[in-house]
């Protein structure tokens, strides 16, 4: 406190506000903690610290603890062997709801139309935040939790297309081992690495109960005119049904994708 006019102790005046109302050094810290989340997403997989501190001329005592900030929260990873930072799952999430409000009534149409033909669940999921995040789901045909495609693409038929269509999923994974999530995870890098060549050959993907033991999928995928990945149409059920799944059905859902694609490119 401090001396007023009058002789009388008064409180400090507070902090000036900065446009929207936060404190100067709040407001400061948030635009900076935007700009580091912003700079990972342009730098890529396995930005370090240090460059991202060089790109945005910050300490590197203020990135380190925004970064760990970030991470906790889970906008920003560390990738495996401490090879530098890429985008967390809550962007993914945020980048999925955000598709989810955009999936025009016409698209959502062609997906119901799927599914009351089709002998399986349809699922379908955007890859608009980067990773693939279901943004219709089939109601009878309970997904997974909403980032398990995301944090395991080696183990889902959405993230397999993902991976195929980068060239390197090394890059994407990092150097660590595959994480087994049942008996039926590929864990060897020269198994995926064939698994990825086959899908990038067919154009398309299966996940037969390696994401979870008694859950497949047949991904197809959604691509815009110049032919990039959007999005894509997976045929669920249990093993059994998607090993032997009726060409029909597997036409139909190819079809769809086909026409899916002038909607959400």
């Amino acid at each position: 406190m401090t001396p007023g006019p009058s002789g009388t102790w008064a409180a400090p005046a507070p902090a000036a506000a900065a446009p929207g109302g936060l404190p100067g050094r709040q407001s400061h810290a948030v635009r900076n903690a935007f700009a580091l989340l912003e700079e990972v997403a342009r730098a890529g997989p396995g930005v370090t610290a240090k460059q991202v501190a060089g790109a945005l001329g910050m300490s590197p005592a203020t990135t380190y603890r925004l970064l760990n900030l970030l991470v906790a929260l889970q906008y920003v990873e560390r990738q495996p062997g401490a090879r530098g930072f890429t985008l967390g799952h809550k962007v993914a999430h945020l980048a999925g709801l955000v598709a989810l409000v955009h999936v025009p009534v016409a698209a959502r149409r062609l997906v119901e139309d799927l599914r009351s033909r089709a002998r399986t669940g349809v699922h379908l999921a955007s890859y608009a935040g980067g990773v693939p995040a279901l943004v219709d789901p089939d109601p009878a045909q309970p997904p997974p939790p909403a980032d398990a495609f995301a944090r395991h693409l080696h183990a889902s038929a959405f993230g397999k297309l993902l991976l195929a269509e980068s060239g390197d999923w090394r890059r994407s994974l990092g150097e660590a081992p595959l994480r087994r999530l049942t008996p039926q995870t590929l864990v060897s890098p020269a198994d995926l690495d064939a698994e990825l060549t086959g899908v990038g050959r067919a154009d398309r993907a299966y996940q037969i109960g390696e994401l979870r033991p008694m859950r497949a999928c047949l991904a197809l995928p959604v691509r815009s005119s110049a032919g990039r990945l959007v999005a894509a149409v997976a045929l669920t059920g249990v093993p059994e049904q998607i090993r032997s799944l009726d060409p029909r059905d597997v036409a139909a859902a190819a079809r769809t994708a086909r026409e899916l694609s002038p909607l959400l490119t």
